[in-house]
């Protein structure tokens, strides 16, 4: 939907030569208030607030620029923030670790200069969030589906049985390589079978890489958080049509990472 990364500057290269700076989570419309509890990164947290220009504004928090952010706190925190305003308002992610100089050059670096594009995005997202889709293998099942399929694995499976590593190196080689292929193409299929699955949702779809040698698919959507019931509908489906093959994971809802971000402007 719009581009994305972060200014990855540090304070002093941004211009920022007070004690703090103000940060900046993302992009809601002007009605949105932050929550009194609400916090953000730092230690301790610091409290969220708007910025607020025309009919859009900024979720924004206040922190010392002599600590460097970056902590799995600050990144919790910054998701936290994101994705629980994405539950009840449309928000457009800026990447992590976008600070300005003041409540000031938020208003007119960030906000006026990108007035017009925040107000359409934040129109597309109204109502809809993102949900990640995920599934990986079971390893006991898959090894024994894909030995079953392949005649090749089979035999190197027997080959190598009981024997000593250093004596049976290139048959493990071999089938390290046939096993990696396999997975790779079911990989593929699967996704597939996810995609199709979620076709009556009429999502948005980013297809992500995996994280890990035994996913099965790793699927980012978009859909109109109306759908939500029905998404879990069809994860409970596709998790009881692969009992004991893979496991599902539903994650969200969640800020539009996949779809949207945009960057923190530059000097």
């Amino acid at each position: 939907m719009t581009d994305t990364s972060a200014d990855e500057r540090t304070p002093e290269e941004q211009g920022i030569t007070g004690s703090t700076g103000i940060y900046v989570y993302g992009i809601v419309p002007a009605d949105v208030e932050a929550e009194s509890d609400a916090t953000g990164v730092g230690t301790p947290p610091s409290g969220v607030s708007v910025v607020r220009r025309g009919e859009i504004a900024a979720l924004v928090s206040e922190v010392p620029v002599d600590r460097p952010l970056g902590t799995p706190d600050d990144l919790k925190a910054h998701a936290d923030l994101l994705d629980g305003t994405s539950a009840v308002a449309p928000v457009l992610p800026l990447r992590f670790g976008a600070v300005l100089s003041d409540e000031d050059a938020v208003s007119e670096e960030l906000l006026a200069a990108h007035e017009d594009e925040f107000e359409a995005a934040l129109k597309e997202l109204e109502g809809r969030a993102q949900f990640v889709v995920k599934a990986r293998y079971v390893e006991k099942a898959l090894l024994g589906e894909i030995l079953d399929e392949n005649a090749d694995a089979a035999r190197l499976r027997e080959e190598i049985r009981d024997k000593p590593e250093d004596a049976t190196r290139d048959a493990r080689m071999a089938l390290g390589e046939i096993i990696s292929q396999t997975i790779e193409a079911k990989r593929a299929e699967d996704t597939q079978r996810v995609v199709e699955a979620l076709e009556e949702l009429d999502p948005m779809v980013n297809l992500r890489d995996p994280t890990h040698d035994e996913d099965a698919a790793h699927v980012a959507i978009l859909i109109e958080l109306s759908r939500q019931g029905d998404l879990e509908d069809i994860v409970r489906s596709l998790a009881e049509e692969w009992d004991g093959r893979a496991k599902m994971d539903l994650l969200g809802p969640m800020a539009a990472y996949d779809f949207v971000m945009k960057r923190a402007p530059e000097d």
